[in-house]
């Protein structure tokens, strides 16, 4: 089976970015769109705190039908504060549940939320861009990595450290789209690094995660030829 998210924002129009959302859950989940209560659509202008607080009590209800739940959420623009209330339903979504946000720019999106989600082209493919520290680390050789991991496991205080943990998030979660590519050609050291991804994933979001041996354990897997 395929390891995959659970979390996706997608950059598009509403219209557009639905029909993506949509076009993934029938191909990964095999899911019937039209006439399925377990697939939610919401359309909203701004994104509101009540709003989220909507889609949390939707998403923590049990599906009606089947053995997965689609929440799809197409808004113009979504508040921080509606963000932030997002964050826990975004990094452990329940069981089965699958969630799509939809914005026409990621521009304003919360580092904290982003680092939680991947990327999915208007197509319903993986994102094809990497974030600039991603795929330098994915490039960089293996004495350069030392050097990010190294820095990345430091910090001076609680800022410091919740910043540099942020970013090797979003370095893992580029790393993870990379290779979702790669597997979605048929490459098996990519499938394997994808299993790796999904058990470390459990632990990253712990403010007590060994960030450094996570890196250096991915460093160390990764395949050589993992962007093309």
């Amino acid at each position: 089976m395929k390891n995959r998210h659970h979390a996706f924002v997608i950059e598009a129009e509403a219209e557009e970015g639905i029909g993506a959302a949509e076009t993934w859950v029938r191909q990964e989940l095999g899911m019937q769109i039209e006439n399925n209560p377990d697939v939610v659509v919401l359309r909203h202008g701004l994104f509101s705190v009540e709003d989220a607080r909507r889609v949390c009590e939707s998403a923590g209800q049990a599906p009606f039908t089947g053995e997965y739940k689609v929440l799809i959420i197409a808004a113009s623009r979504a508040y921080h504060e509606a963000q932030n209330a997002l964050l826990k339903l975004f990094e452990e979504p329940p069981p089965g549940t699958y969630l799509f946000l939809i914005l026409p720019s990621l521009g304003g999106l919360l580092p904290t939320l982003r680092s939680r989600v991947q990327e999915l082209g208007a197509g319903g493919e993986p994102g094809r861009t990497l974030s600039k520290e991603a795929e330098q680390f994915i490039t960089a050789t293996r004495e350069k990595r030392s050097a990010m991991i190294k820095k990345l496991a430091s910090g001076s205080d609680d800022e410091g450290r919740r910043e540099n943990r942020e970013e090797a998030i979003a370095i893992i979660n580029g790393i993870e789209a990379a290779a979702y590519r790669k597997f979605s050609g048929g490459d098996g050291e990519a499938a394997a690094l994808l299993s790796d991804i999904a058990t470390l994933r459990t632990h990253l979001y712990d403010r007590s995660a060994p960030v450094r041996m996570i890196l250096e354990h991915l460093s160390l897997v990764m395949p050589k030829n993992l962007i093309q």
